[in-house]
């Protein structure tokens, strides 16, 4: 029989991923110009920071950590909201793990119920029907997060709460779109990245195709990858050869999944259910048009935003000035070069939203480089070297 840990062995072997490794140094020694690759996804950061493939690539070729984080690009005031909802005494808030512990000017989700607020993480959105319908009389709102990946199932989630005549079910829609990100990084310059690995969970929603605008306009590279440490690396070695070759084009590396048009019924469902909104503020990168979704005509009876307007604030909030997470968003820092990391922010203790999700820069930095502890920060943030104090760093962690 099959083992769960036998179906992603091969994608993590040694011996494939030093092979890999020695052609990437192969080939990227023909480069007369450093290749900086930006991996959009903070899954991605992950698997680079897990398995230490910074360590196994030549010097000309850098990572960038990019905006994919749906935790991470929430602004300060969309935190807000969901505080200002939890605190309403008819309201039971429902909302996905990360997002209780992503601090907005008025605290924390976590804070917010610590003080009476009626908060309820769920690994899975449908469980805010079950919860509706066991409190018929109050009012639950879904906080939505993510980015394409996870559309579908609010999508769900309404279609449920309409075919069943849930009524007292409403959403507070924060689904936001990668390739608007992709290209204000782009626009803006400041990042100079030159290829780009993109979310393979992404594109088996909406297909690879996305990213075809980004190549054409700024002829950069995009692969599309896997998250298993031999995907990236043969993510890394394709955008290597398209650099040597002079090109630049879009490539699949997770065949396995990925299509040109994705899944197409997934897409139709999301495009029944929600629209365009205008304008949405990003976390470090500042108002993108066109960005993120709203839900559509149709159900905007369920929009917690129409629906609690005169409990919601508007303002739009800056960051902590002593955190950086604005730059890691734009790729324009590492999270090491925080004056704040792992000393006022650390995760459990966060400071930013790059720190707090499961899938920021910073937490990857913080509990897989161990740099979090016996560390001269500016030193480190000058020389590109630090101290290794991994066994102390996941003891605070588990902690």
């Amino acid at each position: 029989m099959i083992e769960l840990k036998d179906l992603s062995q091969g994608f993590r072997n040694p011996e494939l991923m030093q092979s890999l490794s020695q052609r990437i140094h192969q080939l990227s020694a023909q480069l007369s110009e450093s290749v900086k690759i930006m991996e959009v996804c903070g899954g991605h950061t992950h698997t680079i920071m897990k398995y230490g493939l910074n360590q196994l690539l030549p010097r000309n070729i850098e990572f960038i950590h990019g905006p994919g984080c749906p935790v991470c690009i929430m602004p300060k005031e969309r935190i807000d909201h969901a505080i200002e909802l939890a605190m309403l005494p008819e309201v039971i808030l429902v909302t996905l793990g990360d997002m209780i512990r992503v601090p907005g000017s008025k605290g924390t989700l976590a804070q917010c119920r610590a003080k009476g607020g009626d908060v309820r993480p769920v690994y899975d959105p449908l469980d805010a029907l079950e919860i509706a319908k066991q409190n018929p009389d109050r009012k639950v709102v879904f906080f939505a997060i993510g980015f394409e990946t996870t559309t579908p199932m609010t999508a769900v989630l309404l279609e449920l709460a309409e075919k069943q005549n849930v009524a007292n079910l409403y959403f507070h829609i924060n689904h936001v779109l990668v390739p608007p990100a992709v290209d204000a990084v782009m626009a803006d310059g400041a990042a100079k990245v030159t290829a780009f690995i993109g979310p393979s969970h992404v594109s088996a929603i909406t297909g690879s195709d996305i990213y075809q605008p980004i190549v054409d306009c700024y002829h950069t590279p995009v692969v599309v990858s896997g998250f298993e440490p031999v995907d990236v690396m043969q993510s890394i070695l394709m955008i290597v050869e398209q650099k040597v070759q002079g090109i630049a084009k879009l490539e699949v590396q997770y065949t396995r999944v990925v299509t040109a048009k994705g899944n197409q019924a997934a897409q139709q469902k999301v495009a029944s259910m929600f629209t365009l909104r205008p304008h949405f503020r990003w976390r470090g990168l500042g108002d993108i048009p066109l960005s993120s979704l709203v839900l559509s005509e149709q159900y905007r009876h369920r929009d917690a935003e129409i629906v609690f307007a005169d409990a919601l604030s508007d303002q739009a909030i800056e960051d902590h000035k002593a955190c950086q997470c604005a730059d890691i968003l734009r790729g324009l820092a590492k999270p090491n070069q925080c004056r704040v990391f792992g000393r006022g922010c650390t995760p459990t203790k966060p400071m930013g939203s790059c720190m707090v999700s499961s899938e920021g820069a910073c937490n990857a930095y913080y509990r897989y480089a161990g740099l979090a502890f016996d560390l001269d920060l500016t030193k480190e943030a000058t020389t590109g070297k630090a101290s290794i104090n991994r066994a102390k760093t996941e003891k605070e962690i588990t902690a």
